[in-house]
This record gives C-alpha cells, sequence and structure tokens, in this order.
C-alpha cells in the first residue's frame, strides 16, 4: 500500500496502517537508534518511545511523504533523551564492554577507531557515525539533527581531520 494511504489511515486513528509504516522500515530504525545508544534494550525502548509520540502526534503531519523523515527525527530525539538520562544515573563502562566481537569482524579495529571517536566532540561523532555507519546523506542527517548543510559537512570534515590525527594517518 502506498505511504500516502496508510499516512491517511493513521491520521484518522488506524494503529494497524501507523504499525505498517513503522514495520515498513523497521530495521532501519533500529540501526539508528542503535548508532546512537549501543544498547539493544535501550534502542528497542526508543523505538516504542516513538511508535508512541507518532500515533500522539501523527495528525500533526502535513505532508504524507515526509512520514519517514518525521520519524526519523522523533527517533533520534528520543535517543537523545535516553542518552541524557542515562549520564545522569549509570556508570559509565568500560568501552571493552561496547563491542562483542561478531563473526568476521575485527574487533582490533573497531575498538580502536571507536577510541578515537569518543575523542571528538558529541556533535562530531554524532554526523560521523550517521555518514559512515548508517550511509546517511548529509541533507539527510542536516534534516535528522536540525542544523544547516554546511554545518554537517564542517562536523564531518574537522571530525575526520581530528581522527585522522589520532589514529596517524593509517585508517583514513
Amino acid at each position: 500500500m502506498q505511504i500516502k494511504k496508510l499516512v491517511r489511515k493513521a491520521q484518522r486513528g488506524d494503529k494497524e496502517a501507523l504499525l505498517q509504516l513503522v514495520l515498513e522500515r523497521k530495521d532501519e530504525y533500529y540501526r539508528l537508534a542503535y548508532s546512537y545508544l549501543r544498547h539493544e534494550e535501550d534502542a528497542m525502548d526508543a523505538l516504542e518511545d516513538m511508535i508512541v509520540i507518532l500515533y500522539e502526534k501523527i495528525s500533526r503531519l502535513n505532508k504524507s511523504q515526509s512520514f519517514y523523515s518525521w520519524s526519523k527525527t522523533i527517533l533520534v530525539n528520543e535517543c537523545h533523551d535516553i542518552l541524557r538520562k542515562r549520564k545522569k544515573t549509570t556508570v559509565l563502562k568500560s568501552n571493552h564492554e561496547h563491542f562483542q566481537e561478531k563473526e568476521g569482524e575485527t574487533s582490533i579495529y573497531k575498538l580502536d577507531v571507536k577510541t578515537h571517536l569518543e575523542q571528538l566532540n558529541k556533535d562530531q561523532q554524532e554526523a560521523i557515525q550517521l555518514r559512515y555507519w548508517l550511509d546517511y546523506d548529509y541533507e539527510t542527517i542536516a534534516r535528522l539533527t536540525n542544523v544547516p548543510l554546511g554545518t554537517v559537512k564542517s562536523r564531518i570534515s574537522t571530525g575526520l581531520k581530528k581522527l585522522k590525527e589520532h589514529l596517524g594517518g593509517e585508517y583514513l
């Protein structure tokens, strides 16, 4: 079914239509949430919160074709909320706990890049992760983070330069 029809149904209170819209891109949503939160349960919590907000506010959506970018912005905001709460309530775990080697992956490389990525400011980390881990284009990143396109490009460029310095130029 077309996105426009599903959005209209959802705006009239059809929960199944909203669920169908979300399920069509569930993997994309999950990857986005996980890239911010790095914790499976927190990513799922963010998705659940996003669905509740979508249901409550979908009547305000003017352009049906904007549903997915609008919903991803809501998801990113929910991830930021969870991160803020996490900072207030938990002690940071060691960096090594964030990495569980998956079959076929080189965990040493991931650990090295992740360790250096954490030395960048949060805005640069976010932009680089969205661009290179989730393969979002600059315009999408600008929409998701609510900053101008030039700011996104600057954050990525500056962040990559700093990463290159930290890594000694051998990976970039």
